[in-house]
């Protein structure tokens, strides 16, 4: 019983940690496509392109930043990383409140692609201090951190932006500066020295860390799909922001509540429904009611005639959010425990991946309809694109498609050894 209360605190640690990372980021949200069209005269074409642009940076920036990140928490131990990207994204933020142009916001941008590869090592965290059978709700708690980042970082960002564009990266900075703080007096270390291993450049380059998903047939399915549904994700940052407004008519106060709303929902789903749907359905089955929801969510954004659709999309869309901690709970059962940071990395450059395609695609399709004359649902184009995705998404999911091997006790082996009890007593740090 002490171990498990052990365990908790130590996920506890993480996920708050995790959160508060959100709640910097998430302020950010409903003015920096606004900052942007200011600095570009109020163009409302040119801002999105500009942003798809910016979209493009940070996934690149990831894309090369999270196999580093994870190999180096693989071989140091996750706490000096996720610290070390903490204050990496404060400076981050303190760059962009004092940008004077386009150009260095897009710096900003690139650092924390590279710096937000924290949320790479927070997964790994979870990976090491939960049991196979617990750990899809682990995620889903981190999940609820990445919510709770989006319930309050938005509605404040609006509240703030309405004051001055700039306040909201102050204050961001200022959370990711206390996050840090905070990390160094509460975050005990997860890994053991006797799992680690050393770090090289071989195994921290993109192509070794997307290599890594083939070690597993079932792994390399799941993975295939969960890039199918990050690339239909990124319709939300990509162009949700430009979309109310232009479509609706929506001001920064109005976008944060919906995106604090956004954040409520999913909150609910992950932090809630994940750790009672998955004992119940299994990974596979609970994959596949979240892409199912997912592809009701958007064509209900695509399709809404008035701005009160968008309010019943979003709880449809939140359920979507069952799929991630499923998917990151089967695949970390089939890698090895010293290797969960790569892992963890390989993904997040999968994430990087979409991020590279996303922006643009959707961008694209988004400006492409508001440049042309027609009805306004051409103005929902993006939408109809990400639900195409996650229609792909569903039928590569099958369980046909992904075999029927059970998960089951065969993968305990592959736990962290130093869950044991007297070896987790043994590193913990209050």
């Amino acid at each position: 019983m002490k171990v498990q209360r052990l365990r908790r605190a130590t996920l506890s640690f993480v996920v708050v940690t995790v959160a508060l990372d959100l709640l910097a980021f998430g302020v950010i949200i409903p003015v920096l496509p606004r900052l942007i069209q200011n600095f570009l005269g109020g163009q409302v074409v040119s801002a999105a392109q500009v942003y798809g642009l910016f979209g493009l940076t940070w996934a690149v920036a990831q894309f090369f930043g999270a196999p580093v990140m994870g190999a180096l928490s693989d071989a140091v131990g996750r706490r000096p990383v996720i610290l070390l990207s903490n204050v990496a994204l404060g400076l981050d933020y303190l760059l962009m409140a004092v940008a004077p142009s386009v150009g260095w916001l897009l710096l900003g941008r690139a650092v924390s692609g590279w710096a937000s590869s924290s949320f790479t090592t927070a997964f790994a965290y979870v990976a090491d201090v939960t049991d196979s059978d617990r750990r899809a709700a682990g995620f889903g708690a981190i999940g609820a951190a990445f919510a709770f980042g989006f319930i309050a970082g938005p509605a404040l960002g609006g509240m703030l932006g309405a004051i001055d564009l700039r306040l909201p990266f102050w204050v961001a900075t200022g959370l990711c500066l206390a996050n840090a703080i905070y990390g160094i007096f509460v975050l005990p270390e997860s890994l053991p020295q006797d799992q680690r291993t050393p770090f090289t450049w071989r195994k921290a380059n993109p192509v070794a860390a997307l290599q890594l998903l083939r070690s597993s047939p079932d792994v390399f399915r799941v993975a295939s799909v969960m890039f199918l549904s990050n690339l239909a994700h990124e319709v939300f940052p990509a162009v949700f922001v430009l979309y109310a407004g232009h479509r609706y008519g929506w001001d920064q106060v109005t976008i944060g509540l919906a995106l604090a709303t956004v954040g409520v929902a999913s909150a609910a789903v992950q932090g809630g429904l994940v750790r009672r749907v998955v004992p119940r359905l299994g990974e596979r089955s609970t994959m596949a009611a979240g892409l199912c929801c997912g592809i009701i969510g958007v064509l209900l954004f695509g399709f809404a005639p008035s701005d009160g659709w968008i309010w019943l999309a979003i709880p449809m869309a939140a359920l979507w959010g069952l799929f991630g901690p499923a998917a990151q709970s089967l695949m970390t059962q089939r890698i090895a425990a010293s290797e969960q940071g790569r892992l963890q990395g390989a993904l997040s450059s999968l994430r990087g991946v979409s991020g590279l395609a996303g922006p643009i695609l959707f961008t694209a399709s988004f400006a492409a309809g508001v440049s042309q004359p027609g009805p306004a649902l051409a103005w929902g184009a993006p939408f109809f694109v990400a639900a195409l995705l996650l229609l792909v998404a569903l039928v590569a999911v099958a369980p046909a498609a992904l075999g029927r091997k059970p998960i089951g006790r065969k993968t305990a082996s592959r736990m962290p050894r130093g869950l044991n009890d007297g070896s987790l007593l043994a590193r913990h740090r209050a």
